[in-house]
């Protein structure tokens, strides 16, 4: 029997910084209904969806930053959300900022979860590659100062939920193989990624018109190249005075995308999805038991990155 799983993804446009939780959660709400309505399974939310995308400011009072993260969840103001999902049996992908206490230390981080359609949470993931910089530059438009407000998390993990094996990731992680691959070796039929990306590159401006066309590019790769479906929700349009992209969509296995949002806005697209479609993929081509050659690969877990090892120091010269 086909494996089916009818997706939306909820697109939100801008948050103000004055919108109150209660006021957002109504907005993820409403996309909820409307996905309900339409037969879906399950709505993808976009990364630091309960919040404006608070790291493009430089912020110097911890209690400032603070009122931007969520200490539990479902918490006072996101349990309306939860009762929703139970009420009318729907799951959901949802990023925020996490603030939590670990062996007595406070521990921030940029979160997605999955919650299934009885109202609980089977999957936490924590965002691995946390793209920008740590201290204050000026002579930026804005900030993307997701160093200085988070630290990464430890990897990429999946769960057997909604029929299939669900994966999760968070914005820039989508930019990187090895996020996909990961998950991929663990047999990942559908990975879910949230994200916030502004049109304009302050370091690179040079890629502003390709902002759009590179968040489809890899997507698309990591879809075809693990044989899963890839669903890419964003945050969109001009929210305190940034461009971000919007873009949200939900590619197959092949690679196509099979369903995209037309609007910053808030918004729905949707598709139905047959995880067993994967396996075209994963028993061909990309039949990983098959066809991977391991023993050719040391160098992409012995090294950071050019001239640095996996453990900070630097790469050997050969003499």
């Amino acid at each position: 029997m086909a494996r089916f799983v009818t997706i939306a993804a909820g697109q939100l446009g801008p948050i103000a910084r004055a919108e109150t939780r209660t006021e957002v959660v109504a907005r993820l709400m409403a996309l909820m209904r409307q996905a309900r309505a339409n037969g879906c399974d399950l709505i993808v939310y976009p990364e630091l969806a309960l919040t404006t995308f608070f790291p493009r400011w430089y912020f110097e009072d911890q209690a400032e930053i603070d009122a931007f993260f969520e200490r539990e969840m479902p918490g006072a103001q996101t349990q309306a959300l939860f009762d929703l999902a139970r009420e009318i049996g729907i799951g959901f992908y949802l990023g925020y900022a996490e603030l939590t206490v670990e062996a007595g230390v406070a521990r921030r981080y940029n979160t997605s979860i999955l919650v299934d359609k009885s109202g609980a949470i089977v999957a936490k993931y924590r965002k691995v590659h946390l793209p920008g910089h740590a201290e204050h530059e000026p002579w930026r438009e804005f900030q993307h100062l997701e160093k200085r407000y988070f630290e990464p998390g430890s990897g990429f993990g999946v769960t057997n939920a909604f029929g299939g094996v669900m994966g999760m990731a968070i914005c820039n992680d989508r930019r990187w193989s090895e996020t996909y691959r990961v998950m991929g070796l663990q047999g990942v039929e559908m990975v879910m990624i949230g994200y916030n990306t502004p049109v304009h590159n302050p370091p690179a401006p040079e890629h502003d018109d390709l902002s759009l066309f590179h968040n489809h590019l890899v997507m698309q790769a990591g879809a075809y190249q693990n044989g899963t479906f890839v669903v890419g929700v964003a945050k969109a349009g001009i929210e305190e005075g940034v461009d971000h992209i919007g873009g949200s969509c939900i590619i197959a296995p092949s690679g196509e995308i099979v369903a995209a949002c037309t609007t910053k806005g808030d918004e729905i697209a949707l598709a139905r999805c047959d995880l067993d479609l994967c396996n075209s993929y994963k028993r061909t081509t990309f039949n990983f038991d098959v066809h991977r050659q391991p023993r050719a690969y040391g160098m992409i877990v012995e090294r950071k990155g050019v001239t640095t090892m996996a453990d900070g120091t630097q790469v050997p010269t050969k003499g």
